[in-house]
């Protein structure tokens, strides 16, 4: 004769999470700020990069590398029309 089964796990001790408690209101509140910098950051290059300023001078103001500055809003400069020659001072 068979063994019987085992029985059942017992209930989960753990909650379900909300979907629409105070940690989704957090947790959308930073995606929402994240979105916010990202635009303030592509506004103020741009802004710098239109007044003169070199891919190192923008990169130090941010505490970034040039490298990371250039490649995070080159093209998206260049397609605003930028000239963006001569600027690794």
């Amino acid at each position: 004769m068979a063994p019987p089964p085992p029985p059942p796990p017992p209930p989960s001790t753990t909650p379900s999470p909300d979907p629409t408690g105070a940690e989704a209101t957090d947790l959308a509140a930073v995606v929402a700020l994240r979105d916010l910098a990202d635009r303030l950051e592509d506004a103020a290059v741009e802004r710098a990069m239109r007044a003169g300023w070199s891919w190192t001078q923008v990169a130090e103001a941010l505490g970034v590398t040039r490298q990371a500055v250039h490649k995070k809003h080159h093209r998206r400069l260049e397609n605003a029309g930028l000239d963006l020659r001569r600027r690794n001072a």
